[in-house]
């Protein structure tokens, strides 16, 4: 049998995904897999590294189940999955405990120390980012705080898509893009000793990995891992690509000035550079080849607000959200349909501040209805998109923008990006960008392309094109004023609103142009969402 196609497994936060693709980039079969987050200690989001190889072996099974194909059909293997946080591996390659997760907040107290003694200013001349609380650097230095017998012992410092290549291949390495998150210098794109002295993680130098280029070989996979998946032993196995910008690759973004958008539970927007550019709204981490950069804002301030609105108004619907976003779509193209609605702030899981931050809705009066408050909380979402896009276009000139992920393929949320933004966007027609992107290194890995931007260029991707509407984008630019003018007006409110103490807050002496009416703030009302309560 000829091996034409290739798959893309895309292991997400909660989810993981197998997609066979065609030589032209269509999807001819999908497997998915749920994998189990642990949260049996406060602040700590884990995964069991042997439930998430589980779950990689069954959805590997699916999609060659669904696309009707065995093993032997399959040219290649390609990884992407979640982004930051951190898998340990002891001297023998084996799980030194579960992998911590990007959503782990354990390290909070020492990232907030480092912020106070300046050892987080130090870090980003070097690294072209300060740490988060969440990444590699932050949590091995909790580690080596709180669990020192755990990090006396650590032999390999991976990430999620480096163990799932293990699993497959017997070979332990990482990426450019994924060692960029914490380890390598800005410059030179190589590991950094001076970042590892700054942040007294000397200790882990010898257990840092060889680090390979994405579209290079990552091994073939062993005769037990081919058993287990259905796949052929001896399938090669690129070395893959974080998920952020496996997504970015998957929606044809490869130049410099390509800026992506991802809906999803992060805000994602990232654009790529060919020289390194340092910031303080964006982190500014390695391409997916040398002589690339990639500057990322991102927050969690973005489609779980829909997700968590539409399980509020309608708990018994399966598919509540796209209910609610039809209602008001509806009500949209209709003549005469669009009318004032609150103004939201997509703060229930986060948010782009260091305070912490609570999500509000402000103007509400008694004649709004839930396809209001739903169009609130899109319109909320995109505004924090533009704060993360206005920064970005501070490292340079923009050659497109695309946008993909959670409603974006509507054409009233497509439409509304272009006028929020105040640019053209591209929406484009491709499902499973991150599991695409992550296929097409293993296309450049047997040599099918010469590179990424080839493997680009030769897929069948149509896109649709939103431009701005002159006078929606007049007056999408009057309410987004509003929403910054209203965020910096409760911040100083945010900590007593979580504490439920007496506000101390400075009272605001200029005026932010805000219509009357009511104030909802979910947090003061108790209504902050499962996941967040105390």
């Amino acid at each position: 049998m000829r091996q034409d196609f290739t798959i893309g497994i895309d292991s997400g936060s909660t989810t993981t995904k197998a997609v066979v693709f065609s030589p032209t980039g269509a999807i001819t079969g999908t497997g998915r897999r749920r994998v189990p987050q642990h949260m049996d200690r406060p602040h700590h989001v884990e995964r069991d590294m042997h439930e998430t190889w589980e779950a990689v072996i069954g959805s590997v099974q699916d999609a060659l189940a669904d696309a009707g194909i065995d093993g032997s059909a399959v040219a290649a293997v390609g990884l992407t999955a979640h982004g930051d946080g951190v898998f340990l591996l002891d001297r023998s390659s084996n799980p030194l405990g579960r992998g911590i997760m990007s959503l782990d907040s354990r390290a909070t107290a020492l990232h907030e120390r480092w912020q106070r003694d300046g050892l987080s200013d130090l870090v980003l001349p070097v690294a072209g980012q300060r740490p988060y609380a969440y990444s590699a650097n932050t949590l091995l230095a909790w580690i080596r705080e709180n669990e020192p017998e755990r990090y006396a012992t650590i032999g390999s410092v991976i990430f999620a898509k480096d163990w799932i290549r293990y699993c497959l291949t017997g070979e332990i390495a990482t990426d450019l893009t994924e060692a960029s998150t914490s380890f390598t210098d800005l410059h030179t794109q190589n590991y950094s000793d001076e970042l590892l002295e700054i942040l007294g993680l000397q200790g882990i130098r010898n257990a840092l990995p060889e680090m390979r280029l994405s579209c290079e070989s990552g091994g073939v996979l062993t005769p037990e891992a081919a058993s287990r998946t259905g796949l052929r032993a001896g399938t090669p196995v690129s070395v893959g690509l974080h998920d952020v910008t496996a997504a970015a690759v998957g929606v044809g973004h490869t130049q410099a000035g390509d800026l992506s958008i991802t809906v999803g539970p992060f805000s994602i927007n990232e654009v790529f550079r060919d020289r390194p550019v340092i910031g303080e709204g964006w982190a500014c981490r390695a391409g997916y080849r040398r002589g690339l950069w990639n500057c990322m804002a991102i927050s969690p301030a973005s489609s779980s607000n829909l997700d968590w609105l539409a399980r509020l108004l309608k708990p018994d619907e399966q598919d509540a959200a796209r209910q609610l976003s039809a209602e008001m779509e509806s009500r949209l193209s209709k003549p005469g349909g669009r009318h004032q609605v609150p103004l939201y702030h997509p703060f229930l899981f986060g948010s782009p501040y260091e305070a912490p931050a609570s999500a509000s809705l402000f103007g509400v009066q008694s004649w709004h209805d839930r396809a209001d408050l739903f169009q609130a909380m899109v319109e909320g979402t995109i505004f924090n998109h533009r704060e993360h896009v206005d920064a970005l276009r501070q490292t340079g000139p923009v050659r497109r923008i695309g946008v993909s992920g959670g409603g974006s393929g509507q054409p009233v949320i497509a439409q509304m990006f272009a006028d929020i933004l105040g640019a053209d966007v591209e929406i484009p027609e491709v499902r499973e960008a991150g599991a695409l992107g992550a296929a097409l290194t293993a296309s450049v890995s047997i040599g099918r392309y010469a590179d990424l931007e080839e493997a680009v260029f030769s897929q069948i991707i149509p896109m649709q094109t939103y431009r701005p509407q002159t006078e929606r984008r007049r007056v999408y630019e009057g309410i987004y004023r509003r929403y910054v003018a209203l965020t910096q007006a409760m911040r100083p409110f945010w900590s007593d609103l979580y504490d439920g103490g007496p506000a101390q807050a400075e009272p605001v002496t200029e005026p932010v142009g805000v219509e009357t009416g009511a104030v909802l703030n979910y947090a003061a009302m108790g209504f902050m969402p499962q996941e967040a309560r105390p």
